[in-house]
């Protein structure tokens, strides 16, 4: 894939330092993600960041799965990771698991309790919070710390063995229980876990805490950028203390950048999980949701995401980026490759009463205004059809240019159509229009008798091909709220709503994933998963226009 990083940044600044001044050979990056739920919008800066960095500086770029907590991983999250990643038009080097290297980590850890740098304690876990000190006071040590290297070699594999419980015992780095940096006072190293791991199975029931397995397998693999988000800056100085102290024979370096914040969008991991096991979405891939795998049923392209994480940049600032700036790109991605075709969502019947009964005539339309290589459709049109109902008002204000008693508006790529007479039910809704079409005024045929302000948009309704239509709103209200009740109270009731309207006949062949520009609407991907022969489901990616400017 064709590299387009534009602008420098700091990260590709120290990479090419590194280069020129002989201190790495060859650059080696890895995305690292946990497989315990699927990748959202945050994890594609990173994965564009990596991939592209590598590519630029002619490095290598692992695809590395640490799985060190089996409760929380599935092979699900495996095998959707990789969708993601591909589908973003990546292609990683190597495919690696942290769970590849649990016995060196384990052989690690024993060296770690030789040099008595690490040893097992017998604290419960809220025993560990009490005396961990807090940022103004020192923690307290253990009384297991002193235990003798041969008592910990023992105990260590005892645990190893499954002879103790969940919680019974953990094995932690000695380091120094007063540091003004709390995650270097004593940090646990390995806990106890009864629970099938999707790739080891049963055969391990002590697993690695996550900064004590990461380091180690950047170690293992080479890697010389290792490149993590801010909230990780202050865990730096104890990934170098496991490489250090482990011995590795390559030293890897952490370096951190500023995570993706998006306005109106969940980006935290355990949300959108809860969302999904409470019902409040369909699944992992809801269009709602702001996961790569979402973004992508909704009808977002690889090209836009990659693009809207090149323009973002990489920073060191925390800053929030205006979710209008995503919707741009996917704009700018699919103005020239999206066909222009008619749909309508809220239908309203429309009989014209002058044209000919059981006649119906085929109209010229193109495809797309501005990239004519796409040619053009024709589309049938007869005495019945269907326009959005709220392009008629039978009492309509001031500057409504739209269809009413008496007005006259163009059909876009047919003909004038006046309202002549309006049909109500019983409860004195509206539902049909009696109108009258002008033979004059065919678009194309030079007409220039009269002009009429409004252009509405319309489908034949013989032919129409009956389709689902989603509309999504941002998941939550904006109202603050940090605890899980608080989020909860927060969703948008009004996040999803489902029309049941009509397309122009040329889309009864439209498959998953592809993509149009309905007018007036906006951009609509086929939904991949609930279209089939039999129904039609478009999802609305963006509307067309936004007064957002990027460059501003």
């Amino acid at each position: 894939m064709e590299n387009k990083t534009s602008s420098s940044n700091f990260i590709k600044n120290i990479v090419s330092d590194d280069l020129q001044s002989g201190k790495v050979g060859e650059v080696v990056t890895r995305f690292p993600p946990e497989p315990n739920g699927y990748l959202h919008i945050g994890h594609a800066k990173s994965i564009c960041l990596n991939f592209e960095l590598a590519d630029e500086f002619k490095g290598r770029t692992n695809l590395r799965f640490d799985d060190t907590n089996p409760v929380k991983e599935d092979t699900e999250y495996v095998e959707a990771i990789q969708e993601d990643v591909r589908w973003l038009g990546f292609e990683w080097d190597d495919l690696r698991f942290a769970s590849d290297y649990f016995e060196e980590m384990y052989e690690r850890a024993v060296l770690l309790i030789k040099k008595g740098k690490a040893y097992v304690d017998d604290l419960t876990a809220e025993q560990m919070r009490e005396m961990r000190g807090t940022l103004t006071q020192p923690g307290q040590n253990s009384p297991s710390r002193d235990r003798s290297v041969e008592e910990n070699l023992d105990l260590f594999a005892r645990m190893r063995a499954g002879e103790f419980k969940d919680g019974e015992r953990i094995l932690r780095a000695k380091i120094d229980m007063a540091s003004p940096n709390i995650n270097l006072r004593d940090p646990a190293l390995y806990r106890i876990a009864h629970a099938h791991h999707h790739r080891t199975g049963d055969a391990w029931c002590i697993y690695p805490m996550y900064d004590y397995a990461h380091p180690l397998g950047d170690a293992i693999e080479g890697v010389t950028h290792s490149i993590c988000t801010l909230e990780f800056e202050d865990h730096r100085p104890l990934y170098d203390w496991v490489v250090a102290e482990c011995e590795m024979e390559a030293t890897p370096h952490q370096y951190e950048f500023a995570r993706l914040n998006v306005t109106n969008t969940i980006m935290s991991k355990r949300y959108l999980k809860m969302l999904v096991d409470k019902g409040v979405v369909e699944s992992w891939d809801d269009p709602r949701m702001p996961t790569i795998s979402g973004l992508r049923r909704k009808g977002f392209t690889a090209e836009s995401l990659r693009a809207f994480c090149r323009e973002i940049g990489v920073a060191r600032a925390y800053s929030v980026v205006d979710e209008r700036l995503l919707e741009f790109f996917i704009r700018e991605d699919l103005k020239l490759k999206a066909p222009r075709t008619m749909a309508v969502l809220q239908p309203l019947k429309v009989v014209i009463t002058n044209y000919p009964e059981g006649q119906t005539e085929l109209l010229d339309a193109e495809n797309n205004a501005e990239n004519e290589e796409m040619g053009t459709r024709q589309i049938p049109f007869s005495r019945e059809i269907y326009i959005e109902q709220d392009d008629f008002m039978e009492n309509p204000p001031s500057k409504y240019f739209r269809l009413f008693p008496g007005n006259e508006v163009r059909l876009k790529n047919a003909y004038f159509i006046k309202c002549e007479e309006v049909v109500k039910d019983a409860d004195g809704h509206v539902v049909e229009l009696r109108c009258t079409y002008d033979p004059e005024t065919k678009s194309g045929s030079g007409f220039t008798g009269r002009k009429v302000k409004g252009t509405i948009h319309w489908v034949e309704a013989s032919q129409a091909v009956p389709a689902e239509f989603r509309l999504f709103e941002p998941l939550l209200t904006e109202e603050e709220g940090d605890s899980d009740k608080d989020f909860l109270d927060r969703i948008n009731p009004n996040s999803l709503t489902a029309l049941q309207g009509f397309v122009e006949p040329n889309m009864k062949d439209a498959k998953g994933q592809d993509k149009f520009q309905f007018f007036r609407h906006g951009y609509f991907n086929v939904d991949p998963k609930h279209s089939n022969a039999d129904r039609i489901v478009f999802n609305r990616i963006v509307s067309l226009k936004s007064s957002f400017d990027p460059k501003a």
